[in-house]
């Protein structure tokens, strides 16, 4: 085939125009990611780069241009040489919803295709059912589209994260212990019609490990797992910039692994997360009102008893990560959570008792997003999804 989109065949060499259009389109697509990842270029550049002539590029820029996905970026004076326009991909040609679905807070975020967020709302998650919790989230979402001053039909995709593991095949969410109703089935297809956009659903956790992959600390990581502590225990894990999620999807349920409790065996979930924080606190003496933050903030402030819960917290981290460590191998591991929020107070602990634990011991970070990670995760996992979209939209014969 050559670039003109040409090809030969038995009778003669009768062009086929399909061939064309998709060579068109693949030529497209090439610049479009170039300028993405690369930055704005002017059509030499683009053509040394690519290997394309510069008649093809500047055919495929005019295309582009005209259907709305590069704009003029500025001029490029070389010392030597004509002045050179320089292009770049045209961020509001589409638009992404993040959606993050917490016991305590909705997070929303709208991001352009550069993945700028143009607008977002936290809202208290004070809904005690499943049916307020899904009109909760749809009415946030549409506030911050109208906030945003986007046009609805711009919004090309939404993820939504959630705790638990979303089954395509029933249309429903299973393992969302701290969600009470989440499980019903239908519900995201309710959520998804009122909203009126695309929407995908994912484990809270993993999102976060492709939002501390996208824009924190797990960037150029082989094999990251991020470890989210809060309300429940779960873990996402990303190997060569992809999420394993497993043959059910379940990969990283590490809250169920078996844990030895006082009088019956108790889960891992149940020795770790927040409740066994404040647990550990008022075991040791502590009283009244008490949340795991209130414990890590005494521990702070020097409190004994809070201190030698936080240390015990630490201490059961570390069978985690020893555990993980021994089945993955990872190159990092990232606290995130609620609970990781307080990784300062807790990796000394994690480290020490590691090395007593096991010869294998991967680095050990707090993560850099904090609260934002599974938003940010469901913003950059539905720019992969509206890139494509607006793509095929802007770019399909009209």
């Amino acid at each position: 085939m050559h670039e003109n989109g040409s090809m030969s065949s038995s009778d003669g060499g009768a062009e086929q125009p399909w061939n064309r259009q998709r060579l068109r389109s693949t030529n497209e697509r090439l610049l479009l990611e170039r300028l993405r990842t690369g930055g704005a270029a002017s059509r030499a550049q683009l053509a040394r780069e690519t290997g394309l002539s510069k008649p093809t590029v500047s055919s495929a820029l005019a295309f582009l241009e005209l259907a709305g996905l590069v704009r003029e970026a500025g001029l490029h004076a070389p010392e030597r040489g004509r002045v050179a326009v320089l292009y770049a991909p045209d961020a509001s040609a589409g638009y992404a919803l993040g959606i993050d679905i917490g016991r305590a807070w909705l997070r929303v975020a709208l991001a352009d295709l550069d993945g700028a967020v143009v607008a977002r709302a936290d809202v208290r998650n004070r809904a005690r059912t499943s049916a307020a919790m899904a009109d909760l989230v749809v009415a946030t979402a549409h506030r911050v589209v109208a906030d945003s001053g986007v046009a609805p039909a711009k919004v090309a995709h939404a993820v939504v994260g959630t705790p638990g593991v979303y089954d395509e095949a029933q249309r429903r969410v299973r393992y969302a212990q701290h969600l009470p109703g989440w499980g019903r089935a239908g519900l995201f297809d309710r959520m998804r019609d009122e909203l009126g956009v695309p929407l995908a659903v994912h484990n809270d956790a993993n999102l976060a490990a492709l939002g501390e992959y996208t824009f924190g600390v797990g960037a150029g990581s082989r094999l990251f797992v991020y470890i989210m502590i809060g309300t429940g225990l779960g873990m996402g894990v990303v190997a060569e910039g992809r999420l394993f999620t497993g043959a059910h999807g379940a990969a990283g349920e590490i809250g169920y692994l078996p844990w030895p409790g006082r009088h019956k065996p108790d889960t891992l979930e149940d020795a770790v997360a927040a409740d066994a924080v404040v647990q550990a606190a008022r075991d040791l003496g502590m009283s009244g009102p008490l949340t795991a933050k209130d414990v890590f903030e005494a521990a702070r402030a020097g409190d004994p008893a809070a201190v030698a819960a936080v240390r015990q917290e630490g201490e059961r981290l570390a069978h985690t990560v020893a555990a993980v460590a021994a089945v993955l191998d990872p190159d990092l591991v990232v606290l995130g959570g609620g609970v990781g929020h307080s990784a300062d107070l807790l990796l000394s602990t994690v480290r020490d008792t590691l090395r007593a634990l096991t010869p294998l011991r991967p680095k050990i970070v707090p993560s850099a997003l904090g609260e934002d990670a599974v938003v940010l995760g469901a913003v950059a996992t539905a720019l992969d999804t509206a890139r494509d979209v607006v793509f095929e939209q802007r770019s399909a014969p009209q």
